[in-house]
């Protein structure tokens, strides 16, 4: 009855005719039945909380992509290791360095000892053990993924520092400790 009301007072007041009062009528039940009206909100909001899920949605992809291209670098650099390690190792003379801040050692023949001291050989880490390395191809794997070369020795870790006491007192390259 609200709606006649009103009608009869837009009729009253010549603002509308029949007509028009029919055709705004009929206007408001079709909106009513399709949802035109208030429900515009409810699906502005639907659209927005799909447009949030989509984008969480990519975030998660990206985030699983990387992690895979992750997985697939480290597999990478282990089979590079592998298969470009130096095998012939096992000798007498022991070569010790650090690891994590633990002490590891390797018996060695002298001349790969000789080879890691003079930096033309480095330590890289594999699997459960270690491997020995070209130079180059260490600086390469390092370059790539870091946390698999162990020992790498530079030329400037050598060279004293401008503000160091001890830089008049030569260490030996080949000290055993």
């Amino acid at each position: 009855m609200a709606k006649n009301a009103l009608q009869d007072q837009l009729l009253k007041a010549g603002l509308v005719d029949n007509k028009k009062a029919k055709k705004l009528t009929k206007q408001a039940q079709h909106a009513k039945r399709t949802g035109n009206g208030a429900d515009a909100d409810i699906k502005q909001s639907v659209a927005q909380a799909q447009a949030e899920k989509l984008e969480r949605d990519q975030k998660l992809n990206q985030q699983k992509q990387q992690a895979l291209e992750d997985k697939t670098l480290r597999a990478n650099i282990v089979q590079m290791i592998q298969q470009h390690q130096i095998t012939e190792i096992e000798g007498d003379t022991e070569y010790r360095f650090v690891d994590d801040s633990k002490i590891k050692k390797m018996n060695l023949t002298q001349k790969l000892f000789d080879q890691i001291v003079a930096g033309h050989v480095s330590i890289a880490r594999l699997e459960d053990g270690y491997a020995l390395l070209p130079r180059p191809l260490a600086d390469r794997i390092n370059e790539k993924l870091e946390g698999f070369i162990v020992e790498s020795k530079d030329k400037a870790e050598n060279e004293p520092a401008e503000d160091d006491p001890y830089a008049a007192y030569v260490i030996p390259d080949d000290l055993m400790w």
